[in-house]
């Protein structure tokens, strides 16, 4: 449970319809395999003490009794299992029969919850032998246990922050207003379904997404499982489908196999979410009786998907889903700036580098949108110092073959001028000599654009603005930054599309792309050596996997220091060790929160993904703000 992180699974047993004894077996092995693996809430299915095709023998005292002793074997089986497991079973309550799922922590019988919503149609005829459960909480002795019974439930650990189990049962999450609808708000962050849907061609696809939706919509986790193997066969199939999701996305599901399918749920995610947004309406709990428990706290071991490059999805189709409407977002943006403003012309500053590539080739998109020559782009390129052939001769034939405009403009004896005029020594290589050269470069577009009556097209991206690689008013600055919301990871995966995609129709643009991809980022500052790039930024700043990976968790996830590193220990695995990670980790933070006066007063951009840094939406900072406590945390690490 360290880091937020709960151990959770689905197990469906074998069963034998009407055989308590022997499916208790049966749930009690599942139970031992749970609690061997590290699980900490286990959901099995709907009925299952019992089975859930026994027809009219439900009404049978025989087996209701059967059920309960079942039940009881059950808590004393468990009494020293610090885990909280939900097994369904009919139960008798006066004169009625409920469709129960029993919740139980270290042999307590913490609370008995009825199905509220019966199905009553086609194969399914609970209202033959079931009362739905009513509002309310009564005390109820059930097992030789003294319990509570009622809808009305929240189950919540008093020593594991956001941890709070709310239960429906199979049919309530097809209702039009589930139970879970009020339990998440009143606290729920875990929505336990013991279930007993049966398949069909294609039901599994609308089960998925019931669950999955439920989950994004409520902000919590949710564990869902259903019956299978051993289950009647006289109408229908039962396919052991069971579904773990957390705020949308699937994180394990099995089918067709009885046994246990388990992942870690993380608690911090789902408290932050619903703390962020606002439209997340909490209710008061005064409705639901809580019901307290503790776990042991002990460490967690993470088997869930933790990707090394969160903004880049692993599946080449959906890599490329995500980077044809990126481009997209971005070009549309840039289409309303250029019509709002009737710019004749877009000034770009083309380097030959990876971001001011993505940048033209956002910017030819937007032109081709808005039906105009992609000759209203003038694309710059201006030699200084740090110029190499490769670079200059990519960004020449790199607009060639967009068919822009090109103009290049050799700004060394301008910046010279300049050195001389300020009395800064040429061989000095210091911060005033390479900020001299980005300054010179962006007033040389700025007047270009002026010239053309045009805007000025902005290449910096996101992974820049978070460490503050920029030259404040030099290529900070511009009219429009297209790639301001692009982290540089995904934007080596948009250039690489475009090149893909014109492999055939255009292999000259696909080359030259290629060959920008093959290049070390640089700003090319510092004098070349022997006509190679002698400045490359991952080695003053750090991979900017890493500073993605960081940037990624502390904005969207508000992860401390702590969490990230053991996240990034977790999904680089042997590729960097600790120190390394530390190391990087530190630098992050300490640019982070020096560099926030430049993103403070950032040009406006498109927003295009979860994570930005404007100062006008998602991220207000105060330039000033200190990271001391950040700072003693990475000092503890």
């Amino acid at each position: 449970m360290k880091d937020g992180f709960l151990t959770v699974a689905a197990a469906t047993p074998q069963v034998r319809v009407a055989d308590c004894t022997y499916n208790t077996t049966q749930i009690f092995t599942c139970i031992q395999q749970a609690w061997k693996q590290g699980v900490r809430v286990l959901c099995l299915p709907e009925l299952c003490i019992s089975a859930y095709t026994c027809g009219d023998l439900f009404l049978q005292p025989t087996l209701l009794s059967g059920a309960e002793k079942a039940l009881k074997s059950l808590l004393a089986q468990t009494a020293e299992m610090d885990m909280v497991y939900v097994v369904g079973l009919p139960v008798r309550k006066h004169a009625k029969l409920y469709n129960c799922a029993a919740v139980v922590h270290k042999g307590r019988l913490l609370g008995l919850v009825p199905k509220q919503y019966l199905p009553n149609y086609s194969e399914f005829y609970e209202l033959r032998w079931f009362s739905p459960g009513d509002a309310g909480v009564d005390a109820f002795h059930y097992a030789g246990q003294d319990t509570l019974f009622g809808t009305g439930l929240l189950f919540t650990c008093e020593n594991v922050p956001g941890l709070s189990i709310g239960v429906e049962i199979c049919e309530d999450l097809w209702a039009a207003n589930p139970p879970s609808n009020f339990l998440a708000p009143a606290g729920a962050t875990v929505i336990v379904n013991p279930s007993a849907s049966d398949e069909m061609v294609g039901k599994d696809a609308y089960r998925r997404s019931l669950v999955c939706d439920q989950s994004a919509r409520l902000i919590c986790g949710y564990i869902y499982a259903s019956c299978g193997w051993g289950e009647s066969t006289t109408d229908l199939v039962f396919g052991a489908h069971n579904l773990i999701s957390e705020n949308g996305t699937l994180l394990q599901e099995s089918r067709f196999t009885c046994g246990l399918v388990k992942t870690e749920l993380d608690l911090d995610r789902l408290t932050h979410d619903r703390m962020r947004t606002t439209s997340y309406k909490t209710e008061p709990a005064s409705a639901f009786f809580t019901v307290p428990f503790t776990l042991s706290p002990e460490p967690t071991i993470l088997t869930r998907p933790v990707a090394m490059q969160p903004f880049v999805p692993d599946d080449l189709s959906d890599r490329y889903a995500r980077c044809e409407e990126i481009l997209q977002l971005s070009a549309l943006g840039l289409c309303k700036r250029l019509e709002h403003t009737q710019a004749k012309s877009a000034v770009i500053g083309l380097s030959g580098g990876l971001d001011s590539t993505l940048a033209l080739l956002i910017t030819a998109r937007a032109m081709r949108i808005l039906s105009r020559p992609v000759t209203d782009i003038v694309a710059v390129t201006m030699p200084c110092f740090g110029t190499t052939k490769r670079t200059r001769s990519n960004a020449e034939i790199l607009a060639e073959h967009i068919g822009t405009q090109f103009r290049t403009v050799d700004i060394t004896e301008s910046v010279r001028t300049h050195f001389r005029d300020i009395g800064q020594d040429e061989a000095n290589h210091d911060v005033t000599f390479e900020n001299g050269q980005a300054r010179e470069r962006t007033q040389v577009l700025m007047d270009i654009a002026n010239q053309n009556g045009g805007l000025v097209i902005g290449t910096g991206d996101l992974s820049e603005l978070a460490l503050g690689w920029a030259t404040y008013n030099g290529d900070h600055m511009s009219m429009y930054g297209v790639n301001a919301s692009i982290p540089k990871t995904l934007v080596r995966h948009l250039v690489h599309y475009v090149a893909d995609l014109q492999r055939t129709t255009d292999p000259g643009l696909s080359a030259v792309l290629d060959d920008i991809l093959a290049t070390p980022v640089s700003p090319e500052l510092l004098p070349a050596i022997a006509g190679e790039i002698s400045q490359k930024t991952e080695d003053l700043v750090g991979p900017y996997e890493l500073h993605d990976f960081y940037l990624y968790y502390m904005i969207r996830w508000a992860f401390p220091p702590c969490k990230i590193l053991r996240l990034a220990e977790y999904a680089f695995g042997d590729k960097y060790d600790r120190e390394t990670l530390l190391k990087w980790l530190r630098n992050f933070y300490r640019r982070f929160f020096s560099q926030q006066f430049k993103r403070s007063c950032l040009p406006d951009g498109p927003k295009v993904g979860s994570v930005t840094l404007s100062p006008r939406g998602d991220w207000r900072m105060p330039s000033d703000a200190s990271y001391v406590l950040w700072q003693h945390e990475l000092e503890q690490l």
